[in-house]
């Protein structure tokens, strides 16, 4: 019997993995036919769920890493919790999605902190979030890997240095047949069910872990897609040398491990030193945490595409992780992606839930199954502009934004003509009523108003809207009293407007008690989760974006240059970057001020802060429809003319961990 030919069309194709030979009799002529290949199947440019998510294949293995993080002489053991389809028993060879997370026994994963449950033999049952109940269906394995030092995985975890990040690349290596593996028995297991095609994916710390393995340049992580995810742990921790917080390092470390504390204590006290929270300085240690340009990974060993996805108001991991691993990377042209909200520290499966999951599969289509649909022709970047109101652009930033520089003047003023020389402005980096330094609250309250902490400098309104892309830049002619100060920027906007709600209870979303699913669900793994809306603030005020720096680090991070008292300095430092809606008829202001009590852990030097105002400037990367983005900015009118509001309230973002 002649076998069929197997049939394309325009909208479906069959991708088969043959398994067996016609069976033959006795005189050697062909009596039955092999039982069918196991098959994928690609229609409309993606994967069918072709395969049973019950009788799916769940296993673990302990991948060895090759790493000593507890410095007990033994090589620590990886825990991998394993899904995979059945068919991959009989030579069907899947491509892998990988969340390496720390947070499977402690903070679990997701909107609602779902954990790994397991049966009596240790083989999971459940798998947080919802990769596993639609992936595995449509003829992918899916891994749920627990970082060294936390759950069921040997070591000491450290808080995104080298061990944490080699503790991942090691399962790679498993996958692609160049690292050993155990079975609870003991016996050697080896991934004869893959094709070694990796994806890793995460949010915040599982994200974190993804660019670092990325950034080890190993080969067979085809793609990641981090979210809301460090690229330096440093700048997580501080900016430009100004402190978000004191022992953030060790802390993490012991939150994430939930073995006794006695038995990672001599390496927590490591990363206490390391960080070196007495100076802010970066240091070698941070280096070794660095992902950017780091001693074991650096953007320019980057061979895996990504397609990332972050809040522009995420507070906890603030956008500069972002946009500069995004630089860097553009630089090195890597293929990327990227999506861009309003939110906090939020995942866009619980923002613009369709949409993400319709997008996330065609990209692990096209990049793991190599199946050639059209995510690489839609626009690179996909950015929230206001609550649930998006838009396309082919690159991030914008291409078509084009620098205003904003200056300071007389009686605070904010435009584009330079201040006359000789003008000045001035604040002290001073205690506030809870001795540390002042609000934002405090700083953005009637910005006409004098204030001995803070400079205030505030435009007329804008003849036209426009729209912030990419990061604004602050350069600033100081002088101080003392041998430094910290100093913040922020770009504020002064306008009635119906916002996103990012600093507010959820970080910008609701979480209804509707669900909906994505995937198959077995009683013990469904594939529901409760639906959110946005949450919105409708305010006079806004700020727009943030920047600190502690002056002595300007010129470098690592060897501060204390400043002469009463010598001018130049001194620059980006903010943090941003998307946003410069409207018509809303005012910008410049606020200048020291120590940000709300998001800064150092405390107020006491020095005076002069500002030469002819030697000061914010530059902004605007997009506008004309080609001349000055058009935007009106002549200063009389400070007079308009009060801003005089008792605003801001609260501080919560600090949710995953």
């Amino acid at each position: 019997m002649a076998r069929r030919p197997l049939r394309r069309t325009r909208r479906t194709m069959t991708v088969a993995v043959l398994t067996g030979a016609a069976l033959t009799g006795a005189g050697g002529g062909a009596t039955a036919l092999a039982q069918p290949s196991p098959k994928i199947v690609v229609k409309d440019g993606v994967t069918q769920p072709a395969f049973s998510y019950k009788d799916a294949i769940r296993e673990h293995v302990y991948v060895e890493s090759g790493v000593d993080s507890d410095g007990d002489g033994k090589k620590d053991r990886v825990n991998v919790d394993i899904i995979r389809p059945k068919e991959t028993d009989h030579g069907l060879k899947v491509p892998v999605i990988m969340d390496e997370s720390p947070y499977y026994d402690n903070a679990g994963r997701g909107n609602e902190s779902e954990l790994k449950t397991y049966d009596a033999n240790g083989n999971p049952v459940k798998f947080p979030l919802f990769y596993d109940n639609y992936f595995v269906p449509r003829g992918y394995a899916f891994l749920a890997v627990d970082m060294v030092g936390t759950t069921r995985s040997d070591g000491c975890p450290v808080s995104g240095g080298p061990t944490d990040v080699l503790g991942g690349k090691a399962v790679v290596d498993w996958l692609n047949g160049r690292a050993k593996a155990y079975r609870p028995d003991g016996s050697p297991a080896k991934a004869t069910w893959t094709t070694g095609r990796t994806g890793m994916i995460g949010k915040s710390y599982d994200g974190t872990l993804a660019n670092g393995v990325a950034a080890t340049g190993v080969e067979g992580l085809e793609t990641i897609v981090p979210i809301s995810a460090i690229s330096s742990w440093y700048d997580y921790s501080r900016m430009n040398g100004v402190k978000y917080t004191d022992d953030e390092q060790p802390w993490l470390a012991d939150y994430v491990d939930t073995d006794p504390p006695a038995k990672c204590a001599a390496v927590n006290a490591g990363l206490d030193r390391g960080e070196d929270d007495a100076t802010g300085n970066y240091n070698a240690y941070w280096k070794t945490a660095d992902y950017r340009d780091g001693t074991i990974a650096r953007a320019s060993r980057v061979r895996a595409s990504i397609f990332a996805a972050h809040g522009v108001n995420d507070l906890n991991v603030k956008d500069d992780n972002f946009a500069e691993w995004w630089n860097a990377l553009a630089r090195r042209g890597v293929q990327r992606k990227v999506w861009l909200t309003q939110r906090g520290h939020v995942d866009p499966f619980d923002t613009r839930r369709d949409a993400w999951v319709a997008t996330l599969h065609k990209w692990f289509d096209h990049e793991l199954q190599k199946i050639p649909n059209d995510v690489m022709k839609q626009p690179r970047a996909d950015i929230e502009v206001g609550p649930d109101q998006w838009i396309t652009q082919r690159d991030w930033p914008s291409p078509g934004a084009r620098a205003i520089t904003l200056r300071p003047g007389a009686n605070g003023t904010l435009g584009l003509e330079q201040a006359a020389g000789g003008t000045t402005a001035t604040f002290t980096d001073a205690a506030g009523p809870q001795g540390a330094g002042h609000p934002e609250d405090a700083m953005v309250s009637d910005p006409t108003a004098s204030q001995p902490y803070r400079a205030a400098f505030v435009s007329a309104p804008l003849p036209k809207t426009g729209r912030l892309s990419g990061t604004p830049d602050a350069r600033l002619r100081i002088k101080l009293d003392k041998p430094t100060a910290n100093l913040t920027a922020l770009l504020v906007d002064y306008g009635d407007d119906t916002r996103v709600n990012y600093l507010g209870p959820g970080s910008g979303i609701r979480t209804l008690t509707t669900e909906d699913c994505h995937g198959e669900s077995t009683p013990a793994d469904d594939a529901c989760y409760k639906q959110t809306q946005v949450t919105t603030v409708t305010s006079p005020v806004n700020v727009v974006a943030r920047g600190w720096l502690d002056a002595q680090n300007d010129r470098s991070l690592s060897r501060p240059a204390p400043l002469e008292p009463g010598r001018y300095y130049d001194v620059r430092w980006g903010t943090l970057s941003q998307e946003y809606l410069l409207k018509k008829g809303h005012r910008l202001a410049l606020v200048l001020a020291g120590t940000d009590a709300d998001y800064n852990f150092d405390m107020p030097t006491g020095a005076q802060v002069t500002v030469d105002l002819r030697g000061s400037s914010l530059r902004i990367p605007v997009v506008a429809a004309e080609e001349d983005v000055t058009t935007l900015v009106a002549p200063p009118q009389p400070a007079e003319t308009w009060r801003g509001p005089s008792k605003v309230t801001l609260p501080v973002q919560e600090r949710k961990l995953y």
